[in-house]
């Protein structure tokens, strides 16, 4: 199975960064997220079940999610969901994002950002991306 997804939690583990004998980096972690909610009669907030993803990011974004995302980070992912089953002494799936895109929660903070270098080999992207614009479009009136 494999869908395009779009997922808001927090990085669960340390994100783990590799880079391949073919010079392909990787960058996983563990994605979690809570649904909560309010429970009026109790007067509080209450967690409901968690559902954990394995975040995975290939050339550029392993670099920049390296560098940028730590656990605890909240963030939003985007990409192709992937379930894996497996066996052996239990049987089990295993959830996983093949991330197209990683960006902080701005709900829950700031964050800045910063152009990448262009020209990384290692990418397998052109050495440069396109331009931003030099100004965002006039408000329609």
């Amino acid at each position: 199975m494999s869908e395009t997804v779009a997922v808001r939690g927090f990085v669960a583990t340390e994100p783990r960064h590799l880079v391949t004998e073919g010079g392909l980096p990787i960058t996983s972690f563990r994605l979690v997220t809570t649904r909560r909610r309010y429970n009026r009669q109790a007067a509080s907030w209450e967690d409901g079940g968690s559902n954990w993803y394995t975040v995975s990011a290939f050339r550029r974004l392993a670099l920049s999610a390296a560098d940028c995302v730590a656990k605890g980070d909240p963030v939003l992912v985007s990409g192709r969901l992937c379930l894996r089953e497996w066996t052996g002494e239990k049987q089990g799936m295993t959830v996983e994002i093949e991330a197209d895109s990683i960006g902080h929660d701005l709900a829950w903070g700031r964050s800045r950002f910063t152009k990448s270098a262009g020209g990384d080999s290692a990418s397998g992207a052109p050495d440069e991306a396109p331009e931003p614009p030099d100004a965002l479009p006039a408000a329609a009136p």
